[in-house]
């Protein structure tokens, strides 16, 4: 069988686990190239994966006949404009989210995909991590009843860089971290949200007052069938990187989250102790290659990416209309667009 030929652009931290996957556990790929701003990072990157190419040049990486698809891991500002250039030049996508910090920059992306009948998958790595997985599969089943009530948690350890929000190349608590429990309320529920209801602030990390975003919020939703749900986020708990959902149904609930690294606790007269999982890269090892193998073999078997652009550009809606209520101070319906395929209508 012929291998898909990938290219990675953007390799910081992530844009580096998705290099190191290709390239050493995605059997059907071939990871031929890396591309990232920092030519000296790429060079980094190539020689640690024994690859021959390394650029700075996104035009380079897109010329390539042996490039079938790349991977877009870049700060948020550019996911929009890569995806595009990609799908001009007739290659598949994987972009990590969010697909855009515009609701018109994702819609020209997608109609720049849809154009060059390329695929386009957008990375909610969540929806591959085991325990979401199989909650899903069981609210499919039909076992917890209809889904009524969605809750979310989202708690980095501590939060980025500060040179993470410098220059408006990420996007905010809302787009950058809550947006994939946007996508988890519209997956697990399996609907859409309709309007969000949402308080924030900077409460714990003053050197984000700066930057124009907010380090805690809290929003509430409603959904297009009536169902209802909360979601949090927070940049610094300083326990560990915590990450819990509940979905309650007319007849049971399903739970998914841990902060066990590790499946022991020490008891002594002092009290009980565990460890406690730091950091997502960690908590979700399994979901990062799971969702690329997926990619690729999607591509080679000319099936439908299961996270599909319309995916990305619906949480992006959400997470918009989230922020937006918050500067406003009150209820914001969420704006419509495109209805993906496998939802119920209302």
């Amino acid at each position: 069988m012929p291998k898909l030929g990938v290219a990675v652009v953007g390799v910081g931290m992530l844009g580096r686990r998705h290099a190191e996957n290709l390239r050493r556990q995605v059997a059907d790929a071939q990871l031929v190239a890396v591309c990232d701003a920092s030519r000296q990072r790429a060079l980094e990157v190539a020689a640690e994966l024994e690859l021959d190419s390394a650029t700075d040049r996104l035009a380079e990486v897109l010329d390539r006949k042996d490039v079938q698809a790349v991977v877009i891991a870049t700060p948020s500002k550019f996911h929009a404009d890569q995806t595009e250039a990609a799908a001009r030049a007739g290659k598949h996508i994987f972009c990590e989210k969010p697909l855009a910090l515009t609701l018109a920059q994702a819609d020209a992306a997608l109609a720049a995909v849809r154009a060059a009948g390329v695929q386009l998958q957008i990375g909610f790595m969540r929806r591959y991590d085991p325990g979401y997985a199989a909650a899903q599969q069981r609210i499919q089943a039909g076992e917890i009843g209809d889904p009524v009530i969605f809750k979310s948690v989202g708690r980095d350890r501590q939060p980025p860089p500060v040179s993470f929000f410098e220059g408006g190349v990420n996007g905010t608590l809302f787009s950058d971290a809550a947006i994939h429990d946007f996508d988890l309320a519209r997956w697990m529920m399996n609907d859409e949200v309709a309007s969000v209801h949402a308080y924030a602030g900077v409460l714990a990390c003053p050197e984000l007052a700066g930057f124009d975003d907010v380090d805690a919020a809290l929003v509430n939703l409603r959904f297009a069938r009536g169902g209802i749900g909360n979601i949090e986020a927070f940049r610094k708990s300083n326990y560990g990187y915590d990450i819990r959902t509940e979905i309650l149904g007319t007849q049971g609930a399903v739970q998914v989250g841990h902060l066990y690294h590790t499946p022991f606790q020490i008891l002594t007269q002092t009290g009980i102790t565990h460890d406690v999982v730091d950091h997502w890269l960690v908590r979700f090892a399994h979901a990062y290659l799971a969702e690329v193998r997926d990619f690729v073999r999607s591509v080679l078997a000319g099936a439908r990416v299961r996270v599909t652009g319309e995916d990305g550009r619906r949480a992006l809606a959400a997470a918009l209309a989230a922020e937006q209520s918050y500067r406003q101070a009150l209820p914001v319906a969420v704006a419509p667009g495109p209805k993906p395929a496998g939802l119920r209508t209302a």
